[in-house]
């Protein structure tokens, strides 16, 4: 406010208001540094300058500055009318500030501030730029050895000058002042546009559907948006003072300092983090903290922003469902199941033991199909799968290839004739009648198997291996399994 006051002075000091008497001159720039301290006071509305301390000043202005005025004159004008009537000037100036005073106590002070400075402008104007300029000009040729009557004389003539003088004074005093307006009213815009922004964060923050929080340096919550309260269950008073890291867990332990630590060297961070709220529900959140530093470099601040993305994840889950498991029977796909057997390749080879990949179809499905239609078939599908599955270790991986196509990963077996038993049960329970509505059907299953070893390379040969023995099994009757031999058959896929 401060550089802002001093820029805009109602009455900047002009050298044409100077008299030629110093004592003078220097009691008049008393009186405009007055004006000036009454328009800044009114214009910033500050505390800095009461009633009574402005009429004390007035006072003592008065009385020196007249006094000193007053000297002058009578010693060099006497009892001449010019020293009269500048008396009688004074005299006015302290009745209107006695009665300005007497009836202050009858009105808002803003009111005789406002009244105190409109007066002394005209008083300035006036009685200095005038009066005291004339009164001066005679003391100064009478001084100089001309006689009153001519030192009259020649101040009249150069008063006529002095008009000149004087426009061309207030003319610069309203080009200086306007120049000052026209700086006020773009800074007066430019406040406006800022405050217009502030207006338009504070909407963001309150409305925003992100939850915000504002922390100290040693992340002391001291503000947060609706949103937060809405995400959390916490409330405004339950949060602000509290620290951060007890109401938000996941910043808490070894993940936790790992994020303090990049927001430490980076000022920021950005990750998936997992909160309990305070009914104890735990959410997966997308977290942003920044860190707000000072000229310094110093860390003032933390502002974080979450969102609570339950749903974006449960999207995510559900769509790479959709891109890795069999929407029909819910089992892994092709894709999955090659990345599983890419993993049982590597393993075995770490481990020194054996899997193997069987090659699944179904006898008679077609069958099924063309009877009962499609969707019994599938009602079969599901059915299938399902006992299957329930003969199955957590570590095996069965996945259907489309159709009535199925493949089996049989992992962590110490010989190849470890799988035997669960193929027998395989051919058992699919062999078993699955009811149908009101129908029953019957299917078989043919199964090929290939086992892993040293020179099987490719996880598509071991496919390729399995599926030629499951074309053995359907040439030779079917209902069965069997080993991949070198010298099988190709199958009819090939």
């Amino acid at each position: 406010m401060d550089s802002m006051s001093e820029r805009h002075e109602i009455f900047p000091w002009n050298a044409n208001f100077e008299t030629g008497i110093a004592l003078i001159d220097e009691q008049h720039k008393k009186l405009v540094e007055l004006i000036n301290g009454l328009a800044k006071h009114i214009a910033f509305q500050s505390n800095e300058i009461t009633l009574d301390r402005v009429f004390d000043e007035l006072a003592d202005y008065a009385a020196f500055h007249f006094n000193a005025e007053e000297k002058l004159m009578h010693h060099y004008l006497g009892d001449d009318v010019i020293a009269s009537e500048h008396e009688t000037t004074h005299r006015s100036f302290e009745a209107e500030l006695m009665r300005m005073k007497s009836n202050a106590a009858d009105q808002p002070s803003e009111a005789v501030f406002s009244e105190i400075l409109t007066y002394l402008s005209h008083w300035l104007a006036f009685h200095i730029l005038e009066s005291d300029k004339h009164m001066v000009q005679v003391a100064l040729a009478v001084q100089g050895g001309s006689t009153l009557e001519e030192a009259k004389a020649m101040a009249s003539e150069q008063m006529t000058d002095w008009m000149q003088v004087m426009l061309e004074t207030i003319l610069s005093m309203y080009d200086t002042l306007a120049s000052r307006t026209l700086q006020l009213m773009r800074e007066i815009n430019e406040r406006k546009k800022a405050e217009e922004k502030l207006r338009l964060a504070a909407s963001v923050y309150e409305n925003t559907l992100e939850a915000i929080f504002i922390t100290d340096a040693g992340t002391v919550i001291i503000e947060i948006n609706p949103a937060f309260s809405q995400y959390t269950g916490y409330s405004h008073e339950e949060v602000v003072g509290k620290n951060l890291q007890s109401l938000r867990t996941g910043l808490e332990g070894n993940d936790g300092k790992q994020i303090w630590d990049q927001v430490a060297k980076t000022g920021h961070w950005s990750g998936e983090i997992h909160n309990r709220n305070k009914d104890g529900e735990l959410n997966p959140e997308w977290l942003t903290i920044s860190a707000i530093s000072d000229e310094q470099g110093n860390i003032v601040n933390y502002v974080g922003l979450f969102s609570n993305i339950t749903q974006l994840v449960q999207r995510q889950q559900k769509l790479e469902r959709f891109a890795h498991y069999d929407i029909l029977t819910g089992l892994p796909n092709r894709l999955l199941f090659s990345d599983r057997l890419d993993q049982a390749i590597a393993k075995a080879r770490r481990d020194h033991k054996y899997f193997a990949v069987c090659y699944l179809d179904l006898d008679h499905f077609k069958a099924v199909n063309d009877t009962y239609g499609h969707a019994a078939g599938d009602t079969l599908l599901q059915e299938i799968s399902a006992r299957i599955k329930s003969l199955l270790r957590a570590q095996d991986t069965l996945a259907r290839f489309g159709g009535d196509e199925f493949v089996l990963l049989i992992e962590e077996l110490n010989h190849p004739q470890d799988c035997q038993p669960l193929l027998e049960r395989i051919l058992k329970q699919v062999a078993t009648p699955v009811q149908l509505d009101k129908d029953t059907a019957s299917v078989s299953v043919s199964i090929g198997v290939d086992f892993f070893s040293s020179d099987t390379i490719e996880p598509q040969q071991m496919l390729h291996q399995a599926d030629q023995a499951m074309y053995r099994v359907k040439q030779s009757g079917k209902s069965n399994y069997a080993f991949f031999m070198p010298h099988d058959p190709p199958s009819q896929q090939d």
